[in-house]
């Protein structure tokens, strides 16, 4: 995505087909919840996934639509560009890993029980009375 996504040409009417998209798709989560128990239940899907598609639409000949789908296009030609590795080199830096996790609770283990040795010898040795 070397190249900056502008919103050319976003106008009034561009805001206002967005947020109709929003009103209508709102307009039929509420609908679908309204309906129960007044309606059969193929209705409120029907009006439920009408709402959805018409809010979609009219996101879409949007200002607001055409730079997603070009983010959408632009970020699908850069996953072709991802160095994907191999099963083995996977398998390989998933053990690196394991054994450096382990390695390292080792270590903090052995510090906690140095540290706790020496807090321990400190105040038992000052006559604190423990």
């Amino acid at each position: 995505m070397n190249d900056i996504v502008r919103q050319a040409g976003v106008t009034g009417t561009d805001k206002a087909k967005l947020y109709a998209a929003i009103v209508i798709a709102a307009a039929g989560i509420a609908a679908f919840y309204f309906l129960k128990g007044i309606q059969d239940d193929w209705v409120r899907w029907s009006v439920f996934a009408g709402s959805i598609v018409l809010g979609t639409l009219i996101f879409a000949i949007s200002q607001y639509g055409r730079d997603f789908w070009k983010f959408v296009l632009d970020a699908r030609i850069e996953l072709y560009k991802v160095f994907w590795p191999t099963r083995q080199e996977t398998g390989t830096m998933t053990i690196v890993v394991f054994v450096f996790v382990i390695i390292m609770a080792l270590f903090f283990w052995g510090v906690d029980s140095l540290l706790s040795w020496i807090t321990q010898s400190i105040l038992s040795g000052s006559g604190a009375g423990v």
